[in-house]
């Protein structure tokens, strides 16, 4: 699955779906791919699963045949991300990421890490960057971090920064995708959680618009989690979240 699709226009709307598998059983996880895998992409890895099955769970879910996006956050000195990124690229994941704020040596480090297991036969796993929590609002940023600049400034700024670094796109909230897009063109994957659906709760999102929307405004890829994974029915509400976003897009060329 190719990243950054306004560069490849390959990407279908089922493509652009990233499913959380926030669950802690291995079980769980495989029973959730088994059931969506017709509308979703791509799946989530975070830190509730890894650290509760660890590579061989991962692994687990990758022979299913589907993507992975492992979403760990690495944010650590140069050299033990750099070693931690190696490691994890190396199980087969499509993606990783890492913290922007480690700064541009930190990210270079992931990225060339990752870009050294390259050869003819392997698929190189994307990096990309985390900007600001989708949790955060911009009065917490400025309050509790002591950021003054606006979010979308902010969030800007760290996404020039991953570009710069070698990164191959970031993490952010919709309300910043348009400027993103507008910064750093094309070709620089945007993957956008903080989506929810009409039909869902916001949770302890801040930052929130549809899935539709999001695309709308230059997102590459949508991580949708609770409306699916904690619906009494996921095969049928991950159907409703694509064919919702099929509607909602339209003939839009997104």
């Amino acid at each position: 699955m190719a990243l950054g699709n306004r560069a490849a226009g390959s990407a279908t709307t089922r493509d652009r779906i990233i499913l959380a598998l926030d669950v802690s059983s291995l079980a769980d996880a495989l029973s959730l791919v088994k059931a969506t895998r017709e509308s979703v992409g791509m799946y989530k890895v975070g830190m509730e699963l890894f650290y509760s099955v660890g590579i061989p769970g991962l692994r687990a879910v990758m022979s299913e045949g589907v993507s992975v996006f492992l979403d760990l956050k690495l944010h650590d000195i140069p050299t033990t991300v750099e070693r931690a990124s190696r490691v994890l690229a190396a199980t087969g994941v499509a993606m990783l990421n890492v913290h922007c704020l480690g700064g541009l040596r930190m990210m270079k480090a992931a990225a060339d890490a990752v870009g050294s297991l390259q050869d003819g036969s392997a698929r190189h796993a994307k990096v990309i960057g985390v900007t600001v929590l989708t949790s955060l609002s911009q009065d917490e940023v400025t309050s509790e971090l002591g950021i003054e600049r606006p979010l979308v400034d902010q969030v800007t700024a760290l996404a020039l920064n991953a570009k710069k670094a070698g990164l191959d796109g970031v993490v952010a909230s919709p309300w910043e995708v348009s400027s993103i897009r507008k910064a750093c063109g094309d070709g620089f994957a945007i993957v956008t959680p903080g989506v929810r659906p009409r039909w869902a709760g916001v949770d302890d999102q801040r930052r929130v618009t549809t899935p539709g929307e999001a695309i709308r405004s230059g997102a590459d890829y949508v991580v949708v989690g609770r409306a699916v994974t904690r619906d009494k029915d996921p095969r049928s509400a991950a159907a409703r979240v694509l064919t919702d976003i099929e509607a909602e897009l339209g003939e839009c060329e997104c």
